[in-house]
């Protein structure tokens, strides 16, 4: 069977598959979506008023990024946001990787310490709520329909030809001082969309304290095309005389970072990973090695806080090197965040769990995080209890389904295990980055994949909502996906000779073409998860570690249907 053939018969094998009725959308920008859904819930109106806001994807410089930012400050007069948010007590955080979880660790911490928090974040993987936590649990659809047309409603009387209405990033952040402002919370934690100096959230005049993440190479076509033009970008959330902390940078990137804290008056300080020793013997609720950078940048943003308040007197650095009470312990280790280093096991079959089919999905999109995405992985598979009693499945505690797993591990223990890659990036993305440091960084774990699987998303990107249908034409274009394919197979020949000695046994599955031995492309996601399914099924003496990676949108995607 050849590369085309294989491709051929996934399409066939695409209409027989039925597909699933919701998905959800995260895309600041697309194609004007006009499907309507014949039974239309008031949620799903509201959905569909938010993505009239969605416009076509501008990446490069046709739209001037300054006036289109200071047309922001119009949308809060229109609101009566304008006294609301100088008055907010605000945490801001940017960053290249890790600001959604460090965000997420000090929202966590800062509930346990007893205040009423809000967390804006973003993207979402299944539901636009998700992007908006009230004491960490996302907005009800009550609330959220509330808040949604009153502002919808407002702008829309108040726009005109000139100053239009907002873009889908613009409108959910300033719906999200709305409702923190209404919410009456004691802090927001605020995360950077997209850079960080025109970013739709830098409108916060003095924010309590910044924080800035590792910086990467990403968006580059908006931020810059060196790390000291995307540091400049970031370094636009500093505010003059407002704390900021960041973590170790490449030089190029630090000098920037304190060049602009200099100009500011800004106190820019330096944080190191928190030391595992400090939550005594307990894990971080967010898996893999590179959130202890996480968390100790967390831990700094809210002590800033804490002292504020007047209940902390060491300095954040101090605390970060010394001790840690119980109720920063209890917000690190119970901190929760769907799509990072998350391990889901397939759901029930016939009420038993299919311990053979692991999903590990982290949404590493950058060449740094997919090395950190890589080294997680490497050693999440090579553990021996690789389930363990805490870990989550989604942002649940432990389930009956886990325990039932974790019962069940001896005989699965006993099993050989095969690493298959579910992999998928948008085009913007460059393949020949992010493969090369995948496959490097498993490879010096001694960790290699028996199968690489390329699949376009089902998120329609000019649609939110849950009743967004996915395209089911067979004819899909999946000229992306083979070029992904290409650059993996390119990789295998290349390291041949490094893998050679992991992948001895060959498996009874059918599922190797004679020209695309290491790979296939499929031509839609839900054929993918049935084939997986199905491969398990008739090799009941393996188990099957798949790490679905290179998009958050193909992670929202999996988290939909393996969840059904």
């Amino acid at each position: 069977m050849t590369c085309v053939s294989f491709q051929l018969e996934c399409a066939v094998l695409q209409l027989k598959f039925k597909f699933p009725s919701s998905f959800s959308v995260d895309f600041e920008e697309g194609d004007n979506g006009s499907s309507k859904s014949l039974s239309v819930t008031p949620y799903e109106k509201a959905l569909d008023a938010l993505s009239s806001l969605i416009t076509r994807r501008t990446r490069v410089g046709d739209v001037n990024m300054e006036e289109r930012f200071n047309i922001l400050y119009k949308y809060l007069k229109m609101l009566d946001l304008e006294e609301t948010i100088s008055n907010m007590k605000i945490i801001h955080v940017a960053g290249t990787k890790g600001k959604g979880s460090t965000c997420t660790f000090t929202e966590s911490i800062l509930r346990n310490c007893g205040f009423h928090t809000g967390l804006f974040t973003s993207p979402h993987l299944i539901d636009i709520r998700e992007r908006f936590r009230l004491d960490g649990v996302e907005i009800s659809q009550e609330k959220f329909l509330s808040y949604f047309w009153w502002c919808y409603d407002r702008l829309k009387q108040k726009t005109d030809d000139i100053v239009p209405m907002p873009t889908f990033f613009h409108f959910l952040a300033l719906l999200a001082f709305k409702i923190f402002a209404a919410e009456q919370v004691d802090v927001s934690i605020m995360e950077v969309g997209l850079g960080g100096k025109y970013d739709a959230t830098n409108v916060v005049p003095t924010p309590i304290v910044c924080g800035i993440t590792s910086l990467g190479y990403d968006h580059m076509e908006i931020l810059g095309n060196t790390l000291g033009e995307i540091a400049c970008e970031k370094a636009g959330i500093f505010k003059p005389r407002i704390p900021a902390f960041t973590v170790p940078q490449p030089d190029e990137a630090m000098h920037v970072l304190r060049e602009k804290a200099s100009r500011l008056n800004v106190s820019l300080q330096v944080v190191t990973p928190l030391d595992a020793k400090l939550l005594k013997g307990s894990r971080l609720g967010l898996e893999g090695e590179h959130q202890y950078l996480n968390a100790g940048l967390a831990v700094a943003l809210c002590s800033v806080w804490l002292k504020m308040k007047g209940h902390l007197e060491d300095s954040p650095l101090k605390l970060i090197q010394n001790t840690l009470s119980e109720q920063f312990i209890k917000g690190l280790t119970t901190a929760s965040l769907q799509g990072r280093a998350q391990i889901v096991p397939n759901q029930f079959i016939n009420n038993e769990i299919l311990n053979e089919l692991v999903f590990f999905l982290d949404g590493a999109h950058s060449p740094e995080s997919m090395e950190a995405c890589a080294r997680w992985f490497s050693l999440a598979v090579k553990d021996q209890d690789l389930i363990l009693p805490h870990q989550k499945l989604g942002n649940s505690n432990v389930s009956n389904q886990v325990v039932k797993m974790h019962q069940g591990l001896g005989e699965t223990r006993r099993k050989k295990s095969v690493q298959i890659l579910l992999f998928n990036c948008m085009s913007e993305r460059n393949p020949q980055l992010l493969l090369p440091h995948l496959m490097e960084t498993c490879a010096d774990h001694g960790v290699y994949f028996k199968k690489a699987l390329f699949v376009p998303g089902l998120s329609v990107y000019h649609k939110v909502g849950s009743h967004s249908l996915p395209s089911t034409d067979p004819n899909v274009d999946l000229s992306w996906q083979f070029t992904l394919q290409r650059v993996w197979e390119n990789l295998m020949w290349e390291n041949k000779g490094k893998s050679s000695n992991a992948a001895s046994e060959e498996l009874n599955m059918e599922m190797s073409a004679r020209n695309c031995e290491h790979s296939a492309v499929f031509s839609s996601l839900p054929l993918v998860i049935k084939w997986l399914r199905d491969t398990v099924q008739q090799n009941q003496s393996t188990r099957f570690q798949v790490l679905v990676t290179g998009s958050l949108h193909l992670i929202g995607d999996v988290l939909k249907l393996v969840k059904k």
